[in-house]
């Protein structure tokens, strides 16, 4: 029976780091003909899309989130050619590209921001977000950056403050002003001419396009500091009426670009947003016409989380959206420690458990509605990597607050290919960008491909098995979340079928049972 959803409703996604994945040209940096080189071995696990992380022009202070040049590709990465060869390459193999577009900010070496930080009154003088210094000469609120510091930075040239959630070298873009929505339509329309199938959309919930006057965060009474840095900072997104992200005004933007990819027919738009309220944010940013799903963080939750708070997050997400594919899973990315470790540690399980564990939270997270998003390497049941000498930290977050907070790099370090290779095939150079992980050799990508009982083969047979159940793949609906304190068990509804799943923490299997 044909199913009526559109290929992103049920989509694994498959998403890589373009820096970290394969190098081709031996400078120790991963690059787009590294990515065309290995697409045979993604399309081998049975993935509908890759999505990549951003690889456009860039100082590479963030690594590709801070953009100087949204239409053409950082020199380290590869050309325009390169990636159309990507891109022909992945759909002769049937994977559709998704890239990662950042909408909220751009670098500070953008050609926009340089124009616009000279004067109060040239063409581009309202592309950002300049506020005059308070009376006493501070900063216009108390608002905070996720990486540390006040999130607003001085400009003598124009005498007054500028926004950045992030970086000082990643000012936020005004969104309240047309033409900066209209040059992202712009952008939209450079990359779906070249193909392009979809966009993950960068942290949309920090755009910022309210217009002022500009209001302080109100503070937490209740505040208690917590283990991460943006967790130290009282007036950092603090409850529901935090003026600084999830604005309403957003949503011009989501609307804007959303016209465009209707124009090119089938595309998918995946907008990544946090906040104090995800799933209000959610419903608000996939209301018609806007979004088509949002990157749920539900699962991401940086030390993990136990059985109760797995039923819990599940729960919560797939309330406000059953029957529908507006969420897109993940249990890990870029972002945050590899989920298998984290689980293992918290569940207080031995190492040598993190295949059984990785392929159940896989055969999890592809079982629940919506698409799903699988982390390069998790295919492999690739560990946390925490040895990562502290003079070899990339990541500006890391440096920032290391020794006690290691930042990114401990789930960004290369992809190992084969076990004898020297640097484990990931590079012919002497030295990587970030040092490849020892405690990866021995599931080295291309080895694992030919195990027969590796993870890599399990999933991929798994997958192939999930595009024949109708319940997984013709309807996004599930019942409840139950089950005894290690296991989740829920239903998947169709019409021609109910398909039981149940997934037990204790003995680390997941099984599958019709029911009629």
């Amino acid at each position: 029976m044909a199913t009526d959803l559109t290929w992103w409703e049920t989509a694994v996604i498959y998403q890589i780091y373009p820096r970290s994945f394969q190098d081709s040209n031996g400078d120790g940096i991963g690059d787009l003909p590294g990515i065309t080189s290995r697409l045979d071995y993604v399309a081998g696990l049975g993935v509908d899309a890759v999505w990549i992380s951003p690889f456009f022009k860039s100082p590479q202070k963030d690594f590709g989130y801070d953009v100087s040049d949204y239409c053409d590709i950082h020199p380290e990465y590869g050309t325009l050619a390169d990636f159309d060869t990507l891109i022909a390459k992945a759909h002769s193999l049937g994977l559709r590209i998704m890239i990662d577009i950042v909408p909220a900010h751009c670098s500070d070496q953008h050609v926009w921001f340089e124009e616009s930080r000279q004067s109060r009154d040239n063409d581009k003088a309202d592309w950002f977000h300049w506020v005059d210094p308070q009376p006493d000469g501070s900063a216009p609120t108390n608002w905070l950056s996720f990486f540390g510091g006040r999130a607003w930075s001085w400009e003598p040239r124009r005498q007054q403050y500028y926004l950045h959630n992030f970086l000082p070298s990643q000012p936020n873009l005004n969104h309240a002003n047309a033409a900066v929505r209209e040059a992202y339509k712009d952008i939209a329309r450079f990359w779906f001419d070249r193909g392009v199938d979809g966009f993950r959309l960068d942290a949309v919930h920090t755009i910022n396009a309210d217009q002022a006057p500009y209001k302080d965060n109100a503070a937490n009474l209740d505040f208690v500091p917590g283990a991460l840095p943006q967790q130290q900072q009282p007036f950092f997104r603090q409850l529901h009426d935090s003026a600084q992200l999830n604005q309403p005004a957003i949503q011009m933007f989501s609307e804007a670009f959303r016209e465009v990819a209707d124009d090119y027919g089938d595309k998918f738009l995946m907008g990544e947003l946090h906040g104090d309220d995800p799933i209000l944010a959610s419903q608000t940013f996939t209301a018609p016409g806007r979004l088509h799903a949002t990157y749920n963080f539900n699962l991401l939750a940086w030390a993990g989380l136990d059985v109760n708070g797995l039923k819990q997050a599940i729960s919560d997400a797939v309330g406000s959206f059953n029957g529908t594919g507006r969420l897109s899973f993940a249990f890990s990315n870029h972002d945050v420690p590899r989920s298998a470790t984290r689980q293992l540690e918290l569940l207080g399980l031995g190492p040598e458990n993190i295949e059984a564990m990785q392929l159940l939270l896989l055969q999890l997270e592809t079982c629940l509605i919506g698409s799903a998003c699988i982390y390069q390497g998790e295919e492999l049941a690739c560990e946390d990597v925490q040895d990562i000498p502290l003079d070899r930290l990339q990541d500006p977050w890391g440096i920032e607050f290391a020794p006690v907070f290691l930042g990114r790099d401990t789930c960004r370090t290369p992809m190992v290919w084969s076990e004898t290779a020297p640097m484990g095939g990931f590079t012919t150079a002497n030295e990587s960008w970030l040092p490849t992980a020892k405690s990866h050799y021995s599931r080295a990508g291309l080895d694992e491909t030919k195990r027969d009982n590796s993870v890599y083969n399990q999933f991929a047979a798994f997958l192939k098995w999930r595009k024949d159940q109708p319940a997984l793949m013709h309807a996004n609906t599930m019942s409840d979340v139950s089950g005894g304190e290690n296991q989740i068990i829920f239903d998947r509804i169709y019409e021609t079928q109910t398909l039981r799943c149940c997934f037990d923490f204790t003995t680390l299997t997941a099984t599958f049972k019709e029911i009629e």
